[in-house]
């Protein structure tokens, strides 16, 4: 049995950033032997790009915010020339009081926007000020001191900012419940605002001013602007199909993992079903990117504490819905992201991507794909629905907002639901994580490189696995100069 260096459990896109990362950084004439290994018959993990008659849609992750890793990495692998960009200013749009209000981004807008009151409005001006109560009361004790995403907001910046742009912020990034999210981890970056200038304005200066200078830009990346949502010309699953093309041999498909083991050499036995028949691999490093309730599974016989921590995190169900509808049967033009809609609406829906807004060329000449969403941490009962009603669902909530009245059942691209969904950083977030780095010093070797740790966005994926593999990497290091030393 060849021994590898690395293995690399799940091909979805942090797993194959890790894998190109420390595959690229192998230096002969001994480069790394990396084995990545994916339980489904495709690369991606919850990327899922689909086509057909003419459309062209994705049924997990939209779009990427192009942070430097993710860009890099791009053209790493080739896809310079197939990366494409919706339009910054397309605006995005809040249905409250049965309107789709536009969301302000600056202060000008903020003060003529119409989706706040003017006492709201006030409310929120102070508390970013820094005019904030501390925060206190029974039950934050009883959460050990640790705010929700809702009191944090409620306490600095007002009910209605609250309920009005954070909440519906949250069901289209989490799909959660922001009175069970963690404000610290769902929102790092702004709880250490406040936290570093007592309020959001000064801390963000603060932050700015204390921020280290970037590195030299990359002349080879394409320069971008912020607030820019970025996609390949064929879908994101252009990237981990790059990743895996490059990797080559190195990435085994229905190749799932049963059974993890240690040996008595500090080296790990994997044991793998595959199309071939039962397949065994020996690593020095085992990197699981897999869901938090698979990881727990395979570490039980392990480390039953850490088994027990990644138990802990829950993943909601939510369905991704893709229509197409004539642009006769649309209300005036869809020019925009799309809209998020609060609860206390009437609209089941979390919100809707106008994907033939965002992107040219995906859409037959003539119709609108509209990508929704469902479901979620506050709605538990769509995943005891089946796709029709589903599809009836979203397009009754359609019809109230986007649609003229009484127009015909819409052409259904897809109704994919995922049954786990996103991982929630609910309260108690840092403290499970703790407790996974506390029991993972047992097993030196094991990484964790997963979405339930440092973000749930396709760049925070990508750093997380160049991260992981400068770790790796290390640790390999490490281990080589202590066996040259014996």
């Amino acid at each position: 049995m060849e021994l590898l260096d690395t293995l690399i459990v799940g091909a979805g896109i942090s797993g194959l950033s890790l894998a190109h990362a420390l595959h690229k950084e192998a230096t002969s004439p001994s480069p790394l032997k990396i084995l990545v290994a994916e339980s489904q018959g495709r690369v991606g993990g919850n990327i899922t790009t689909v086509t057909g008659e003419g459309f062209l849609w994705e049924e997990g992750p939209n779009s990427f915010s192009p942070t430097p890793e993710l860009m890099k990495l791009a053209v790493d692998v080739g896809l310079k020339q197939e990366l494409i960009f919706a339009d910054r200013k397309l605006p995005r749009f809040v249905y409250w009081q049965k309107k789709l209000q536009p969301v302000p981004m600056t202060p000008p807008a903020m003060i003529q926007s119409q989706l706040l009151s003017f006492p709201g409005k006030l409310r929120a001006l102070f508390g970013a000020l820094g005019f904030v109560g501390p925060a206190m009361g029974d039950r934050l004790s009883q959460q050990g001191d640790e705010e929700t995403v809702s009191q944090f907001f409620r306490r600095h910046l007002g009910t209605e900012v609250m309920q009005r742009l954070v909440e519906p912020f949250v069901s289209g990034v989490y799909a959660g419940d922001p009175q069970q999210l963690s404000a610290a981890a769902a929102f790092g970056r702004v709880a250490k605002m406040a936290d570093v200038g007592g309020g959001l304005v000064a801390g963000a200066l603060l932050s700015a001013k204390n921020r280290p200078k970037k590195m030299p830009a990359d002349p080879n990346v394409p320069k971008t602007r912020p607030g820019e949502l970025g996609s390949f010309k064929q879908g994101l699953k252009a990237l981990p199909e790059a990743i895996a093309a490059e990797l080559g041999d190195r990435v085994k498909l229905n190749w799932h993992l049963t059974r993890l083991q240690r040996t008595e050499r500090e080296t790990y036995i994997a044991v793998f079903s595959t199309p071939d028949g039962q397949q065994e691999v020996e690593a020095r490093t085992v990197v699981l990117t897999t869901p938090a309730y698979v990881t727990a599974d395979l570490l039980q016989p392990l480390q039953p504490e850490v088994s027990s921590a990644l138990q802990a995190f829950t993943y909601p169900t939510v369905a991704c819905v893709v229509l197409a509808y004539p642009h006769s049967d649309v209300n005036g033009k869809l020019v925009g992201f799309g809209n998020l809609i609060p609860r206390g609406q009437g609209i089941r829906t979390l919100g809707t991507i106008w994907t033939s807004s965002l992107f040219a060329d995906r859409t037959p000449a003539g119709w609108h794909t509209l990508t929704s969403f469902i479901g979620g941490a506050t709605d538990s009962e769509i995943g005891n629905l089946d796709s029709e009603q589903i599809v009836r669902e979203v397009h009754r909530d359609l019809s109230r907002i986007l649609l003229k009245p009484d127009v015909p059942q819409p052409k259904v691209l897809a109704v994919n639901v995922w049954k786990r969904a996103i991982p929630q950083y609910n309260l108690g977030h840092f403290d499970r994580l703790q407790q996974i780095d506390e029991g993972l010093k047992s097993l030196p070797g094991v990484y964790l490189c997963s979405n339930y740790v440092g973000g749930v966005a396709l760049g925070d994926c990508v750093r997380r696995g160049f991260d992981r593999a400068r770790e790796v990497g290390e640790y390999l290091q490490n281990k080589q100069s202590d066996t040259r030393s014996i």
